[in-house]
């Protein structure tokens, strides 16, 4: 009955988010969240002050995503607006006529990119349209974006869903590296695999076997940086490893090395100068060149960025308030408990490196007033919804810590390792497939789970890194079946109420991906 209960909010989360008339996950977290506090009060007893504590720094937390998200999403804007997408897009199209050379070009090399500096379904928004512009089936493009945006996601958005999505088991810097490795192999292995399916919609058969050198140059010039980057470092493989593809990618198809001469149509003239290039590329390599500078250790300026030294200190009666010299904002102690939360104001990729590449480039781009107020506008806009989204499930993943050995991810992780034994190894990943097909983000999914897959581990004997690193793998090709995604991609392109078509295009490549990598796990260990 225990684990039944603990079940319980995920399950109706679940069913309310896919029945016939979906709830939107803006109103299905918030929901279960209430649910989950007063199973929590009521079902297991819980003391009202940690609720309480587990509320408020639940919904602090939300703090972290929501203003990546807003950085991310106010670039992406910048972009837009100015012309410099549409410059870019422009030079995309001139660099080969092939089709397979255009759709791994954009879609999978620029798009891998994309996701390694801003995430959070910024890929696909921005390689959907691109690939439609040319020529591209928008439904058939729909399911290619979304099946490619899957390998980089772990290490999206400067690793959010590594560094933050396991941030409440407060693991050490060595174990977050070992699960960041395992990651980068398994994703390594399915893309081998996952990437010629996702062309097979796009194009016959006979096209991607006359390109299959290409195809495979392609994938391993962006795979194999990543796997490299990812030995040493959870924030960078996806950004440099989609950057060093991409340089690939479009050299290898300028020199048509792979291609086939059979599928060559007819090129398009970008006329672009390079000075008119370098401006429109200006933001994301600014955004490249600040994210190293702040992230390489040896530089200096991560370890300022994180100087916890306390500057300022006050008792709010209801918990102690820090301000360190790095202006990272905490509160300890929350309503007399032991819950805390903080917030790293210039080590969050929101301030640095994102709104001060916009800010520097706002002049280069020569945005006029007008435009910079509509770039503000719609950045509001399109994070209201995921804010409330975000606020619910943080706010439900701390109630469903809460409570040790009494807390419902350790009843619910008591029944997955009793049916699943060793042989959990095999299933792990779809449960963080689940997590992102109803939260709507690889970085939630992780939030949720991976505290069940800890003990999971735990209680089966299992590497707790391998499991976790299942978990963000899992993750990561939930992104397939993402109805928001899915939602997103489509309207940009112009389809409508196509989103049950969507999924079951992707459902079945999304399970191969989770197969592969568990059989692989499963047999490697």
């Amino acid at each position: 009955m225990n684990t039944v209960m603990a079940a319980l909010p995920i399950i109706m989360l679940i069913w309310l988010m896919t029945k016939r008339r979906p709830l939107p996950s803006h109103l299905a977290l918030p929901a279960m969240a209430v649910l989950t506090g007063l199973l929590q009060l009521f079902y297991f007893h819980a003391d009202w002050q940690l609720v309480a504590a587990n509320t408020l720094a639940g919904g602090l937390a939300v703090a972290t995503p929501i203003s990546i998200i807003a950085g991310a999403v106010l670039l992406n804007r910048l972009l837009a607006i100015s012309g410099a997408e549409a410059t870019i897009k422009s030079w995309l199209e001139s660099i080969s006529s092939n089709p397979v050379a255009q759709l791994m070009i954009i879609g999978w090399a620029f798009a891998f990119m994309i996701e390694g500096a801003s995430g959070f379904g910024t890929p696909a928004a921005i390689a959907a349209p691109l690939l439609v512009g040319l020529g591209f089936a928008p439904l058939k493009v729909v399911v290619f974006t979304l099946m490619l945006n899957s390998v980089p996601v772990s290490f999206g958005a400067v690793g959010t869903p590594t560094w933050f999505g396991f941030s409440g088991l407060n693991l050490l810097p060595e174990q977050i590296l070992a699960v960041s490795q395992w990651t980068a192999l398994c994703h390594v292995v399915a893309a081998m695999v996952i990437v010629p399916i996702a062309l097979r919609f796009v194009l016959p058969s006979e096209v991607i076997r006359r390109n299959v050198i290409y195809i495979y140059l392609s994938i391993f010039s962006c795979v194999l940086p990543y796997w490299w980057i990812a030995q040493w470092n959870y924030e960078f493989p996806s950004l440099l490893g989609g950057a060093i593809g991409l340089v690939f990618s479009v050299v290898l198809a300028n020199f048509n090395i792979g291609l086939s001469a059979t599928d060559k149509q007819t090129k398009r003239s970008a006329n672009i100068t390079v000075k008119t290039l370098l401006i429109a590329l200006s933001p994301l390599l600014l955004l490249m060149v600040v994210l190293l500078l702040t992230r390489i250790q040896q530089l200096g300026i991560k370890d300022w960025l994180n100087n916890d030294n306390i500057w300022l200190a006050a008792d709010l009666n209801f918990a102690q308030f820090q301000l360190s010299t790095a202006l990272i904002v905490s509160l300890q102690d929350i309503f007399a408990t032991s819950v805390s939360w903080s917030y790293k104001t210039l080590y969050v990729p929101a301030i640095i490196p994102f709104l001060l590449v916009v800010l520097v480039c706002l002049p280069l781009l020569k945005m006029r007033p007008k435009q910079v107020k509509q770039m503000c506008s719609e950045t509001v806009q399109r994070i209201a919804l995921p804010f409330i989204a975000l606020l619910g499930a943080l706010i439900m993943v701390n109630f469903m810590m809460l409570g040790e050995h009494n807390a419902p991810i350790f009843y619910m992780a008591q029944s997955f390792a009793q049916l699943s034994g060793e042989n959990w190894t095999l299933f792990a990943a779809f449960l963080g497939a689940l997590g992102t097909f109803f939260s709507g983000s690889a970085t939630v999914s992780n939030l949720t789970f991976a505290g069940i897959q800890y003990s999971i581990a735990q209680q089966v004997g299992l590497p707790t890194t391998l499991i976790l690193a299942l978990q963000s793998v899992g993750a990561a090709m939930g992104n397939m079946i993402c109805i928001s995604n899915i939602i997103a991609v489509a309207s940009i392109v112009g389809l409508k109420n196509q989103e049950g078509a969507v999924i079951k295009k992707t459902a079945m490549p999304m399970l191969i991906y989770g197969a592969i990598i568990g059989v692989f796990s499963y047999v490697f260990f």
